[in-house]
């Protein structure tokens, strides 16, 4: 990572413990939503290359549903939610009962796309909230957006320009499980701007 200093297992430890945080406000408001008991576990954060983080999703060319969110304030970056297609389906036919879907298919419905943000924007604000609420750092995230690709596309969106300053990227390896149901394996990908590692580890007492 071509920033002045090295992120340790200190750094990653609160980044997990914040996860853990988030999760819980996540699995609460999923709850709600699913009318299911819902449990979300954090069980790894970890920091890896570009070439890990797509292996990590399954391989560049892999399909996968993925939602995209800008973070903006005191901490700019961008986070990636990543599911596999089976996890996506099973989710949502869990969420909105329309046991048709397939985001393999391009005419899923408008209700399933905004059924899938909205779970991204849950999973994502509750982990940005747990964040700022660390921190006490200003951090909004932007409106999601869905799309359904090759992961290697995906991300590669918002590595354009990090790449010009570093090559690796915090993941949050996340588990959803419903009630009465196999649990939904995602990956989050948080890559925050070169200079929000300092400002964040800075806010966290870390550095």
């Amino acid at each position: 990572m071509n920033i002045d200093y090295k992120i340790t297992d200190i750094h990653l430890d609160v980044l997990k413990e914040i996860g853990s945080i988030g999760a819980a406000h996540a699995a609460t408001s999923l709850s709600q939503l699913l009318d299911k008991k819902i449990e979300m576990l954090v069980p790894n954060v970890n920091i890896v290359s570009f070439d890990e983080m797509f292996d990590l999703a399954g391989g560049s060319e892999r399909i996968v549903v993925g939602i995209l969110q800008k973070i903006d304030g005191d901490l700019s970056g961008n986070m990636f939610y990543l599911l596999p297609l089976k996890s996506a389906n099973q989710l949502i036919k869990r969420l909105i009962g329309e046991n048709s879907i397939d985001f393999h298919n391009s005419t899923v419905s408008e209700l399933a796309v905004s059924a899938m943000q909205e779970v991204g924007n849950i999973l994502a604000g509750s982990y940005l909230s747990a964040l700022s609420d660390f921190t006490k750092l200003n951090i909004q995230p932007t409106v999601p957006s869905l799309c359904v690709d090759m992961v290697g596309a995906i991300i590669s969106y918002g590595l354009i320009e990090l790449s010009h300053h570093y090559d690796e990227a915090i993941i949050i390896d996340t588990q959803i499980i419903v009630e009465g149901s196999s649990s939904v394996d995602g990956h989050f990908f948080l890559l925050p701007n070169p200079e929000a590692y300092i400002s964040l580890f800075r806010s966290l007492g870390v550095l």
